[in-house]
């Protein structure tokens, strides 16, 4: 959906103090192989000079600190692509910048994602030594076949080792599952959940398979060469999910994370609260609040590109833009209501300088709250479950009514 141009003023300038958090992220762009499904900047390289791009990344996020100061972060999340690939000494070298540029939170949450081999597994003690404390592991699917449908380079035996390995040596341990899968139906779907739980720690992230453009599996859905579940299907493997994982005291606090109470990633709650986050390596975004404004930052996608800018000028920023108020109020909206607990009201305070029922339309909230999709009340805004399972349909009609489109 496309933001209508208005007139409506920015709100006052709410420009962060230094003990407001933020986070920072680190893309790793390569992997070694590419699967069929994603649409992330990942690429295939055989030949990475780690050095060169270590020094790269430690002078992009000296350059960001430059900007914004001695804030204080909260979490490091280190994406990618594959970032189990990257040397542990890049990692080291990443966080010590961090330490030293920044002030960093007492519990400073340090994530890296890995695919689950054995030859991966088999690094975590390097990046444990480095400061990671917390793993996340793309599993997903503990079916073989359906691996192999997937593009994966594991098994179902190496991912539950390698989620083993984790478990031992970090406290904090999350791994992806995907489902909507061709064919797959909700019974089999709830085995594989209760398997799923039976090798859990306190986090697991579940996404439905969706087909992206210039995917492999946009052609060959394209082509007919498999179908995934109907919007009816899909809406009872959602359900499956959530009544599963609620059961096992995994609840969902975002429309595809599940934890125990305390066990959340916290880096992504910066996003889905629309704090600031500084974002490095190629293709990364960034939000920074600066004179009032929210800025939106991204880097050069082309790893080769972004590693010649950064070693010539500091930095391969493409984009480093103000938002419109406009702009911000549909990126706030859109993540904010991703959680379970939505946004509260302080929080959009401290964005707009306005509550809720002032930036959205009376009409619209009794419309959504009346069908049992939208909560407004004194802790804030929120979709309720039935909301979540629609939320693109909610959102929708709520900024349509905020900023004044038509139906």
């Amino acid at each position: 959906m496309v933001a209508a141009a208005t007139d409506r003023a920015p709100p006052p300038d709410r420009s962060p103090a230094l003990d407001e958090t933020i986070g920072v992220y680190v893309h790793w762009p390569f992997c070694r192989s590419k699967c069929p499904y994603c649409d992330f900047n990942s690429h295939v390289s055989d030949a990475v000079d780690h050095g060169r791009w270590r020094r790269a990344l430690v002078r992009e996020l000296e350059t960001q600190a430059a900007r914004v100061g001695r804030r204080r972060v909260e979490s490091v999340f280190f994406g990618g692509g594959t970032p189990s690939l990257m040397e542990p000494e890049t990692v080291a070298a990443v966080l010590d910048a961090v330490t030293k540029l920044f002030r960093s939170a007492n519990d400073l949450e340090v994530t890296l994602e890995a695919n689950p081999t054995s030859v991966e597994a088999g690094r975590l003690d390097g990046f444990r030594a480095a400061g990671v404390n917390r793993v996340s592991l793309g599993v997903q699917a503990l079916d073989d076949e359906v691996l192999r449908f997937l593009g994966r380079s594991h098994g179902v035996a190496e991912a539950l080792a390698a989620v083993a390995v984790a478990r031992d040596r970090f406290e904090r341990v999350s791994f992806d599952l995907i489902y909507a899968r061709p064919g797959q139906d909700p019974e089999s779907w709830r085995r594989e959940l209760g398997r799923a739980l039976d090798h859990a720690a306190g986090h697991l992230s579940l996404y439905q398979l969706t087909i992206e453009p210039t995917t492999p599996f946009h052609a060959l859905h394209a082509r007919g060469a498999f179908s995934l579940p109907d919007e009816d299907g899909a809406a009872a493997l959602w359900e499956v999910t959530q009544e599963t994982l609620e059961a096992a005291g995994l609840p969902a606090y975002e429309v595809s994370n599940h934890a125990r109470p305390g066990e959340e990633c916290r880096h992504n709650q910066v996003y889905w609260s629309y704090r600031d986050y500084l974002g490095v390596g190629p293709g990364a975004h960034g939000r920074l609040s600066e004179g009032g404004r929210k800025v939106a930052t991204r880097t050069h996608r082309a790893p080769s590109i972004w590693l010649d800018r950064v070693e010539r000028h500091g930095h391969a920023l493409v984009d480093d833009l103000p938002l419109d108020p406009d702009e911000v109020l549909v990126e706030a909206t859109l993540t904010g209501l991703r959680m379970a607990g939505g946004m509260p009201r302080q929080r959009w305070r401290a964005l707009f300088g306005r509550g809720p029922e002032e930036l959205f339309d009376t009409a619209t909230i009794k419309l959504l709250s009346d069908g049992g999709f939208l909560i407004l009340d004194a802790d804030g805004m929120r979709a309720t479950a039935a909301g979540r399972a629609r939320l693109d349909a909610v959102t929708d009609r709520l900024l349509r009514g905020a900023l004044g489109l038509a139906d």
